[in-house]
């Protein structure tokens, strides 16, 4: 059976404790030169709509993407221990994952907000990336909108690891924004109410599974089976 399961990072495999926030108020202080008067917008927003909405909020003009990156990499990779020492894991995604990486003719890998850098900085810190092809990933560099990712990530499982033909993808996450990003694209989706918002509003965006986190290995793994095709 073949799949391609792309997994959120925040919220959905991992709590960074308010971390990112922080991340976002580092690198919005180096290029501004002051720090934001209010905390980052995030809830499944790439980083390119969370960047670009901090300097509009404080009637800045954006700063260059190449600028943007460069600064939530450092600000990223200087956050780390913090993320170590105050974030988590969350229920049974270290399990899942595990059981997911060794399905002959599954791929898994993210769809994530953040850049690339950033993602691997917060799945490093749980030693979480090993368990992940996170070199077919999707990230926040790669568009503005999180549908697109979905498109980026299956070109590059086609072109790195040779899938050829519409192989089935599945998007895991936790804001109504995945389940926007699945359904527009033909995906499937399991939403998890991990995050901040619950198992109703994620109904109510149209998720046809809502889990109340990632703690049931063989009832995830049954459902991502159904989604996979011979």
């Amino acid at each position: 059976m073949r799949l391609i399961v792309l997994w959120d990072i925040d919220h959905t495999l991992i709590d960074n404790a308010g971390v990112s926030k922080e991340t976002y108020a580092g690198a919005f202080t180096a290029l501004a030169g002051f720090p934001p008067a209010e905390a980052a917008r995030t809830e499944g927003r790439t980083d390119r709509l969370i960047m670009r909405d901090m300097f509009s909020r404080h009637r800045l003009p954006v700063p260059d993407w190449t600028a943007i990156e460069a600064a939530l990499a450092h600000a990223g990779e200087e956050r780390f221990d913090d993320l170590r020492a105050r974030g988590t894991a969350l229920p049974g995604v270290r399990d899942v994952l595990k059981a997911v990486s060794v399905r002959e003719g599954w791929i898994s890998s993210v769809l994530t907000g953040n850049i690339a850098a950033n993602a691997r900085v917060k799945l490093s810190a749980f030693e979480l990336d090993p368990l992940l092809d996170l070199s077919v990933g999707a990230y926040g560099e790669d568009a503005v909108q999180r549908p697109d990712l979905v498109a980026v990530a299956r070109s590059r499982v086609h072109q790195l690891r040779g899938v050829r033909g519409e192989v089935p993808v599945v998007l895991v996450g936790d804001t109504p924004r995945d389940v926007e990003a699945a359904l527009s694209t033909g995906s499937g989706i399991i939403a998890v109410a991990s995050g901040i918002h619950s198992k109703e509003e994620l109904t109510a965006a149209e998720a046809p599974v809502v889990l109340p986190d990632l703690s049931d290995t063989a009832g995830l793994l049954e459902i991502l089976a159904s989604f996979a095709r011979w």
